[in-house]
């Protein structure tokens, strides 16, 4: 967690509006990164690693669909693992030094950090995934590109690969290997994440008029809702943030009686990157509003709930629902969504629902769209009968080679892997 959150001037967030994503993001970057990274350089690093479109498309009234899947692999991961990649990398050569990266996913993370490491030379990267929880095109887009990249699909859930990952890093005898997390564990991936929400206020509010805006943020690790709320903290005009999970209930549950259990094993729903039973980044949120929660998911000390429930509306969104709102959203606004989308949209309106002051028709709100539908091509095909068309970051997977590790969850495996073929 950074020691101290930096502030967005009104004035600040306002001239944001006359600024390009590549601008803002370098001017929120630079309040954290100012003693440590050269400002010439990060203006370079930001603009590499923003190079494609961000559409806040509109559905109805002044409700948006925010698309962060317009990147080079097509999910929202792309916004934090291309600038965290090029971070890393600086300071690697400005250090003379080389890192293992460790990962695991539980979908699109895989995929988007292997493509923002791939090809480096100083650094290699491994990632972990449940075998049969990612659809075939997320896992394509990792087993294809080889290099510095090594896939290992492991016989378990997404919470095993974090506790393997997680394990190693608390290692002793593997000190020697330079290990480095590029899950959202590591604050890299945060704060890049926080930037396209100060993007989404500055295209569709004006803070000289007072205007909140409310985000519904489909979540799993929470990484993405942590990115949110740092941007809360630094001071956007956020009025509300809607958590929607899916049957992975175990936030909602913890924000409904107080008391946080984690769900062991994970549930198998239809939005994969969201199958997580005990988020990393829950602690995170915890510790920002004053309590502390330890590695177990246990509550040390509590933190301010009604602070929390002020800032957080928490559901949980069954599989059959997120299938209906896929359907009833493309038939009734000719929007496409894919799971992870359809949960923040359907958590959006059940919200609505619950608070009818909140749904009036100048109330601006985003729902996140966090991966391309295409990357789900069975499930929309089934739920309305057509294929999405192609991106272009997904063309051409099929005709590529694959090579994967296959591995059971058990940790020892894991580290003489690591020491046998990481020296």
């Amino acid at each position: 967690m950074p020691e101290k959150m930096p502030v967005l001037e009104s004035s600040e967030i306002n001239s944001f509006s006359e600024k390009s994503y590549d601008q803002i993001a370098y001017d929120i970057a630079i309040k954290f990164l100012h003693d440590v990274v050269d400002r010439e350089a990060l203006k370079e690093i930001v603009k590499d690693a923003y190079n494609f479109d961000i559409p806040l498309e509109k559905v109805f009234d002044k409700k948006y669909i925010m698309r962060l899947d317009r990147g080079p692999t097509a999910s929202f991961k792309d916004f934090a693992a291309r600038m965290m990649g090029r971070l890393m990398q600086y300071f690697l050569k400005k250090e003379n030094r080389n890192l293992l990266i460790l990962t695991a996913t539980s979908g699109d993370t895989g995929s988007a950090i292997a493509n923002a490491f791939y090809g480096l030379e100083n650094i290699r990267v491994v990632i972990l995934y449940p075998e049969t929880e990612v659809t075939e095109r997320q896992r394509k887009q990792m087993t294809t590109l080889h290099k510095n990249i090594q896939i290992i699909s492991l016989d378990g859930k997404f919470d095993d690969c974090q506790a393997l990952v997680k394990k190693a890093f608390n290692d002793k005898d593997l000190e020697y290997l330079n290990l480095s997390s590029a899950n959202s564990i590591n604050i890299g991936r945060l704060l890049p994440q926080s930037i396209y929400y100060v993007y989404a206020y500055s295209r569709l509010c004006d803070i000289s008029r007072n205007e909140k805006i409310i985000f519904s943020v489909p979540s799993g690790n929470f990484g993405d809702l942590m990115g949110g709320l740092i941007a809360l903290k630094m001071g956007l005009p956020v009025k509300k943030f809607v958590v929607a999970t899916n049957e992975n209930d175990e936030v909602p549950e913890y924000f409904r009686t107080g008391k946080y259990k984690t769900i062991v094993p994970s549930l198998n729903c239809i939005s994969s990157a969201m199958n997580v039973g005990h988020p990393s980044n829950m602690a995170r949120i915890v510790a920002l509003y004053g309590g502390v929660m330890n590695e177990h998911g246990e509550v040390v000390k509590s933190p301010d709930m009604e602070a929390m429930n002020q800032n957080m509306f928490t559901i949980s969104i069954r599989d059959d629902e997120t299938l209906a709102t896929i359907r009833k959203v493309y038939e009734k606004h000719q929007v496409l969504l894919e799971p992870h989308g359809a949960v923040g949209w359907k958590g959006l309106m059940e919200y609505f629902n619950s608070s009818h002051e909140e749904a009036k028709t100048d109330q601006v709100a985003v729902s996140l769209e966090t991966a391309h539908p295409a990357k789900f091509p069975e499930e929309i095909q089934k739920i309305l009968g057509i294929d999405p068309e192609l991106p272009q970051s997904l063309k051409g997977l099929d005709d590529k080679e694959e090579q994967m590790l296959s591995m059971g969850n058990d940790y020892q495996l894991f580290k003489e892997y690591l020491k046998k073929n990481y020296l």
